[in-house]
């Protein structure tokens, strides 16, 4: 079983299209799904799940697009955070604060002061984030701590990711046909094993679930060795 399993949730406006649905309704579906299949993973062992919600390349879609999303993830940390921490499961977020609102800024405060002392699991959620972006904080915490670059390790960079505590990813699971990282936790995936799935995001069951734990239960991880 993963300790940390990463989701690209790609595929959301397309299964509305295919759907006859208006594409944000995708996204309404997207979280909605994310919701079923992330609570399915922590009930068969998974202890972290990072998804990819918003990304910092995401802001240049529509206007109408990005209220959209930013008016759907308020409403999450606001509102939907209730359910998750009835189920025990710790509500985190992991991404750049540059261009979120104060409203969004502090619902998200509240959603993990909520559940913080929940143990059962935890759910990262990835808003306004990128991997490269991650890693340039970090270089610039560790220069603004004045630590010298001979002291400098790959255990200092990870300190100063945006969750240090969180492990590396092990395993990436990337919907709607698409083989690529898209800038998706580019630090914690150095040894990621991947599993790509036709399926749009929404159409993603707990079944396809079973059938990836299944597969990467099967992988043998060398780590270079």
């Amino acid at each position: 079983m993963p300790q940390h399993l990463g989701l690209i949730l790609d595929g959301n406006r397309r299964w509305a299209k295919a759907n006859g649905l208006p594409q944000l309704e995708g996204h309404r579906k997207g979280y909605e799904n994310l919701k079923t299949i992330g609570k399915a993973a922590i009930k068969r062992g998974v202890k972290y799940i990072s998804a990819y919600v918003f990304s910092t390349e995401n802001w240049q879609r529509s206007q109408e697009e990005v209220n959209y999303l930013m008016k759907l993830l308020l409403w999450v940390a606001k509102h939907e955070v209730n359910e998750l921490h009835k189920e025990g499961i710790k509500v985190r977020f992991a991404g750049s604060k540059d261009k979120l609102s104060t409203k969004v800024i502090q619902a998200m405060k509240d959603a993990e002061t909520k559940t913080k002392e929940n143990n059962r699991g935890e759910l990262i959620l990835c808003l306004n984030y990128g991997g490269q972006q991650e890693i340039a904080d970090a270089v610039k915490g560790i220069v603004g701590q004045g630590i010298k670059p001979t002291q400098i390790t790959p255990a200092t960079i990870a300190q100063h990711l945006y969750l240090p505590d969180v492990p590396p990813i092990d395993l990436i699971i990337r919907t709607s046909g698409e083989q690529r990282l898209s800038n998706f936790m580019l630090w914690r995936s150095a040894y990621s094993e991947f599993l790509f799935v036709d399926k749009h995001w929404p159409a993603f069951s707990e079944e396809d679930l079973d059938s990836a734990l299944a597969d990467y239960s099967k992988r043998l991880r060398r780590f270079g060795r």
